[in-house]
């Protein structure tokens, strides 16, 4: 991790790594390089991206699902039914085998409302419904719509009610204070983005994006990911849908290495199943329950732009040396 900072990989990180009795936290590194450095502190939130698909949507809909208004197995359209289609189920969504897509034009031009009326009637399932994984936002957006049509309430809304807040995750939000957040990339329409989300996509969305939006430090990502392997996230979750979080929910034969929104990875010991997910600004999360360990590491790897791509190589580096440690 320190030679991602030494080499200018990353402007700097903050991580965590944890196990059932031990704890260690690092800091390095600036929070920006441009237009001026700036320093990082432990205490600086970050903007997890996707990560909030796991933090936030992941749970909230576990717990709809716990509280029988929902089911894995259920038409989107029965809660979407602008999506014109009955075949793509909530599962579909959650293990991103729905093959929902479409092109939407000038899409980062368009206001809240007309990208939500595009992305509700514009999108098709395409011929790989059930038959491929196709990583998109564009499903966990609609989970996101879901919880809002059973709720009455804004996703990120109910997020903070029904997750944030209980868990005591003081860090943990939505609206965070810029001068606490460490910025992401500067472009020539927005400037230096420091405490708005970065994704596109959740910036014109807002409270009412499922799928990026969180910011978030280091060490409330660990008490999250804590609580998600060692005490059914606080309690707010039954045993069954922690269960379900480390099995492979594709509905295709075989293994494909998708449960609840989560990636798994295989133990290289043993062979069990870690959960694992990514954010596109240089955030991670694993947490390997049969263990009881975790790692959280938080960078801005999209500063001062977006392409980045030896941050890949060495993510791989470091999240291989953990599972193999």
């Amino acid at each position: 991790m320190q030679s991602m900072v030494d080499d200018q990989v990353v402007p700097g990180y903050s991580a965590v790594i944890f196990d059932k009795k031990n704890e260690w936290a690092a800091t390095a590194g600036v929070s920006r390089w441009r237009p001026t450095l700036a320093p990082l502190t432990a205490e600086m939130v970050y903007d997890l991206a996707s990560l909030t698909k796991v933090i936030g949507t992941v749970p909230l809909i576990a717990q709809l699902i716990q509280e029988g208004q929902v089911s894995l197995d259920q038409p989107v359209a029965d809660f979407l039914p602008e999506l014109g289609d009955q075949r793509p189920t909530i599962r579909n969504l959650f293990t991103h085998t729905s093959a929902i897509s479409g092109w939407i034009p000038h899409r980062n031009d368009l206001n809240c409302d007309q990208l939500t009326k595009a992305f509700l009637q514009d999108m098709s399932v395409g011929v790989n419904l059930n038959r491929e994984i196709r990583y998109a936002d564009i499903n966990f957006i609609y989970l996101g719509w879901v919880a809002e049509r059973i709720c009455g309430a804004p996703v990120q809304q109910l997020i903070t009610d029904r997750i944030i807040k209980p868990l005591g995750l003081t860090a943990t939000t939505f609206h965070p204070d810029p001068d606490q957040a460490v910025p992401t990339e500067i472009q020539p329409q927005r400037g230096l983005i420091r405490g708005e989300t970065h994704d596109p996509k959740g910036y014109i969305l807002g409270e009412h994006c499922g799928c990026a939006g969180l910011f978030s430090t280091a060490q409330d990502l660990a008490h999250f990911g804590r609580h998600l392997i060692e005490d059914r996230l606080g309690g707010l979750l039954d045993q069954s849908m922690i269960d379900a979080m480390f099995v492979d929910q594709t509905p295709m034969p075989g293994e494909h290495l998708r449960s609840l929104g989560w990636q798994l990875y295989h133990d290289p010991h043993d062979r069990h199943y870690v959960i694992a997910h990514t954010g596109f600004t240089g955030t991670w999360i694993m947490l390997d329950r049969q263990r009881d360990r975790g790692f959280v590491f938080l960078s801005n790897r999209v500063h001062p732009r977006a392409k980045n791509d030896e941050f890949l190589r060495r993510r791989g580096q470091v999240m291989a040396a953990f599972l193999n440690a």
